[in-house]
């Protein structure tokens, strides 16, 4: 399944450029760009991702998986969904980037409690930023996290920076691994494969 996502990925996420023309959420300028969403809101990426995930974290009694919206949502989603289909429901939650002006004025969004056991997800990690976020907001909660999932580990910082607040990222995937594949499909195509 891995493999395929990587497939995935490459198809309809990755952009690459030998000049730094993309802008990232940082400011910083980059050859390569993933944007996300094309895999995550694709029927198969769904798939793919919910069962990873689910299967990486079968066995942690998870009562929620979340992250702050946009990114963590249709992942959070596709999780829930596969672990409704495999019996052992966790609740997806969304970690808002402003709280809800009007209402209850919640941060979160989900059917969790203080003292449930999460997950927080993400779909890109660059700086970690984003994913720092969510963990705070998910601990002023209440929430007991048991783990942080990238989909994608861009290998420039940010996971040092979550593991400096005390929590290991695990990514399904790294820049390296997107690289590695992309660069031998590159070179099968200019041999004419």
């Amino acid at each position: 399944m891995k493999n395929r996502l990587i497939d995935l990925i490459i198809k309809k996420a990755f952009k690459y450029s030998d000049e730094p023309i993309f802008k990232l959420v940082s400011g910083k300028m980059s050859n390569y760009y993933f944007n996300c969403k094309a895999v995550t809101l694709h029927p198969e990426g769904m798939y793919l991702i919910g069962n990873i995930i689910f299967d990486i974290i079968s066995g942690l009694n998870i009562q929620g998986i979340g992250g702050l919206t946009l990114g963590a949502d249709p992942i959070a989603n596709a999780v829930a969904y596969t672990s409704f289909l495999k019996n052992k429901p966790i609740e997806a939650f969304v970690v808002r980037k402003t709280p809800k002006t009007h209402g209850t004025m919640l941060w979160i969004e989900g059917n969790i409690s203080s003292g449930d056991n999460v997950v927080i997800v993400d779909d890109v990690i660059t700086t970690g930023q984003s994913t720092i976020k969510a963990i705070e907001k998910a601990n002023e909660a209440g929430f007991d996290i048991k783990k942080v999932i990238a989909l994608i580990d861009r290998q420039e910082g940010g996971r040092e920076a979550i593991e400096s607040i005390g929590y290991e990222l695990h990514p399904i995937i790294t820049k390296d691994e997107i690289m590695a594949v992309y660069t031998k499909k590159l070179r099968a195509n200019s041999i004419g494969y």
